[in-house]
């Protein structure tokens, strides 16, 4: 090969490799999913590259309890009515407090009720405005609180919720023992029982059938004689037959009457209210007697039932499961009445 030919070849070789595109070390697979850089010029002239949108916040969560207060202008029930409490739940509570207080009778103008609300509970129940507004208060019927107070000048008086097994709602002091009228099964100390409750009996007196409608509990002539739970006299005076007699209304369906008394207790009279375990009178024999002993009749409805055997309300008290959690709350509650 001449020189003039072998120095066309190079030079045509060179002209043909400076010719050839630029190769990439990475493949057109290996680049399908990787993530693409961006390119600036895709851009608009002056645009201002935009940050990610940030989350929504969320919604703040509504506090678990709510707390009313209403003073005591009227009655109790107004004042649970203005608080959204319905009327069920404050028979509950008025009946709650009847140990220690008399709703009727004890609050005064200037006291005042507290009451703790569980916003969950209250939030499923349906608002009815006829049953949950009172003086422009706007609030949803409530369920039952599960604390109430009420402040009687430098004194309060607080009750718990807690539900049995079925749901049925209870009200219990922070001790876990249950709130509401108590009875005591017996009036005085006696020494026996010297006549029973019989529906049909020969009075030892009059000499006929009829029924005996209490029991006799025979004692020594100045026994104190008390009051078995709480209530109002509805009568203090002498009948035939009952000789002198204490007949009391107690916290409904109950009534009571302590018959034969030799004397009242002083200061008490038609329409006195009087406390459990309150002297009222003592053991006597006038009426129809043969000796000193007291008649005691309870009667349910206004009809006389066995005081000796007849279920009256007691108090209670929480198993100790149920009272470690319920301790628990009642500290939680506590610190918000």
């Amino acid at each position: 090969m001449s020189s003039v030919c072998a120095a066309y070849l190079v030079s045509h070789q060179r002209a043909w490799r400076d010719e050839e595109p630029d190769v990439s070390l990475v493949s057109k697979d290996s680049t399908r999913f990787g993530a693409r850089a961006p390119n600036p010029a895709a851009a608009p002239a002056g645009a201002t590259p935009t940050a990610p949108a940030a989350p929504a916040p969320a919604a703040p969560q509504p506090p678990p309890f709510t707390v009313r207060t209403a003073p005591i202008e009227r009655t109790f029930a107004a004042a649970a009515k203005s608080m959204g409490v319905d009327a069920g739940t404050t028979a509950i509570l008025s009946r709650a407090f009847h140990d220690e207080l008399d709703l009727s009778r004890d609050l005064k103008p200037g006291d005042r009720v507290s009451a703790v609300f569980d916003n969950a509970a209250n939030s499923a129940s349906p608002a009815n405005p006829a049953d949950s507004t009172s003086k422009g208060n706007d609030h949803a019927a409530a369920r039952e609180p599960l604390a109430v107070r009420i402040v009687r000048g430098a004194q309060t008086h607080d009750v718990f919720l807690h539900k049995d097994l079925s749901g049925k709602p209870f009200y219990y002091s922070k001790e876990g023992v249950s709130a509401g009228p108590v009875f005591e099964r017996y009036p005085l100390n006696f020494t026996r029982v010297s006549s029973e409750f019989s529906l049909r009996r020969l009075d030892p007196v009059v000499y006929r059938w009829q029924s005996h409608d209490g029991v006799d509990l025979a004692a020594p002539t100045g026994t104190p004689v008390r009051a078995t739970a709480r209530g109002v006299i509805r009568f203090l005076g002498h009948q035939t037959g009952y000789g002198n007699v204490v007949k009391i209304q107690n916290p409904a369906p109950y009534s009571t009457t302590f018959a034969h008394l030799s004397r009242f207790a002083k200061g008490l009279h038609n329409g006195s209210h009087v406390k459990r375990n309150e002297v009222i009178g003592y053991v006597g024999e006038t009426g129809w007697a043969t000796g000193p002993h007291l008649h005691y009749e309870v009667h349910v409805n206004n009809v006389p039932r066995d005081p000796l055997k007849v279920d009256l309300p007691q108090k209670t008290t929480l198993n100790a499961d149920q009272l470690k959690h319920f301790e628990a709350r009642v500290a939680q509650l506590t610190s918000l009445l």
